[in-house]
């Protein structure tokens, strides 16, 4: 880890350096993505089948694509009794948290006849991509699904990439059953994203696409924005703790490898007020190391972007850790509630020593898809909102018109929108005569 001294300098730095990690600077993958995007909107399924043999090894054809309910019953018996358990409890958590977000329609009306309000209604649809291959991400397909489930959506479409045998991670179509989602289909990677977007013949067109994927899934996301609404552009995982001299640092080090190890893009980044915290956390990183088992990620996840900063004093501490707008952050410092009054940007806030990142990727209940790469400055975790949208509601009488009618067609006129203006003048012709 680079240790470095908070400064002006320092801020534009690490701006040059962990904006190497935006999705978006990665333009070299973005012609060979467009190509599968074209493909499939203009071939549909013959082209979904293709790249799934081509990228995956696996032969799909329209009987097999979609996951059947006999495939879902026989995934059961292969998930360990415990690990189903944890993932009821923690869905009861991410469910409950989620359903105090929900919105409702209001209406708002005054004694001159007006009745203004708004109507929220849930999408129709919405499609879920959750990573596969090797690793099974239950928590992931937790995260996205619940807040599509409470807000209403009746489809909930999930993709994911097939092994070569044609199969699911059991443990993935256990948590996508017990979510809510209502049909499953063996695709993954761009085409997946192409096919939720456009529609095939085996494969519905959906209203959002959300979820996190490889860079191919990210930037076929961003192409097909506007076709379809999307989450974000998820980049690489990031953490960022904020301790004083109060805080332990064999609990810093091993947060901040909590995300290290995701891959060699993650990042880990300690502000501090106290040059023995860091130097502490140091060590015991040295120490987690030598028995972690994916220590080779976390050392070049670090060598290339962890940072030890050392602020001179507490509001410079709050100042660039507003800066950096971290997908997680950790406060562990004498006062960490009075702290996090003064954040402005984070994906999601955890205080005291007690309240490790893990603790809402897996299990209190709050998202943990969040906003990425300083991201946090103007988008927040996914939510109920992101699955409901909202009308506008406007009633007027005759009399409350009649009262403002002039006032509209003046401001009609001054934009030069005569049409408008007649819209109005109409309705009072017969008192004009």
């Amino acid at each position: 880890m680079k240790t470095l001294t908070v400064n002006k300098d320092t801020k534009e730095m690490l701006f040059r350096e962990l904006s190497q990690r935006d999705p978006g600077n990665y333009e070299g993958y973005a012609e060979r993505v467009q190509e599968i995007l074209d493909q499939v909107r203009e071939k549909g399924d013959q082209a979904l089948f293709a790249y799934t043999e081509r990228f995956d090894g696996c032969v799909l054809t329209p009987d097999n694509i979609l996951v059947t309910k006999e495939e879902i019953e026989a995934a059961y018996g292969e998930v360990d009794e415990d690990l189903l358990s944890v993932v009821r409890e923690s869905l009861k958590n991410i469910r409950e948290y989620h359903e105090k977000q929900r919105q409702y329609s209001w209406f708002d009306s005054d004694s001159t006849g007006t009745i203004l309000g708004q109507k929220v209604s849930p999408l129709a649809s919405a499609g879920v991509y959750v990573p596969g291959g090797k690793a099974a991400y239950p928590s992931s397909v937790l995260m996205n699904i619940v807040p599509a489930q409470v807000a209403g959506v009746e489809r909930i479409v999930m993709v994911t990439p097939p092994g070569k045998d044609g199969r699911i991670s059991p443990t993935t179509l256990v948590a996508a059953h017990e979510a809510g989602a209502t049909e499953i289909y063996k695709v993954g990677g761009a085409q997946a994203i192409a096919a939720l977007a456009f529609g095939t013949d085996s494969v519905p067109k959906v209203d959002k696409i959300v979820g996190p994927g490889n860079i191919y899934v990210a930037l076929a996301k961003k192409a097909v924005y506007g076709h379809v609404s999307i989450d974000s552009i998820a980049g690489p995982s990031e953490v960022l703790v904020l301790a004083d001299e109060t805080a332990n640092a064999h609990y810093v080090a091993a947060d901040l490898l909590s995300q290290a190890e995701h891959d060699e893009l993650a990042s880990a980044i300690l502000v501090t007020t106290s040059q023995k915290l860091a130097s502490q956390v140091e060590k015991e990183i040295e120490g987690y190391l030598s028995f972690l088992s994916r220590s080779e990620i976390i050392r070049k996840s670090l060598d290339r972007f962890g940072y030890l900063l050392i602020a001179e004093d507490l509001d410079q501490a709050i100042e660039i850790t507003n800066h950096i707008a971290s997908e997680h952050l950790e406060i562990v410092t004498a006062n960490p509630f009075e702290v996090m009054t003064k954040i402005k940007n984070a994906g999601a806030i955890f205080l005291g020593e007690y309240s490790s990142e893990p603790l809402g990727d897996y299990f209190a209940g709050p998202n943990h898809v969040l906003p990425t790469n300083g991201t946090a400055r103007f988008f927040s975790a996914l939510s109920v909102d992101d699955f409901i949208k909202k009308s506008s509601i406007i009633y007027y009488s005759r009399e409350a018109l009649r009262s403002v009618h002039r006032e509209i067609e003046t401001f009609a006129e001054a934009e030069g929108l005569t049409a408008h203006a007649n819209s109005i003048r109409v309705r009072f012709e017969e008192d004009e005569k």
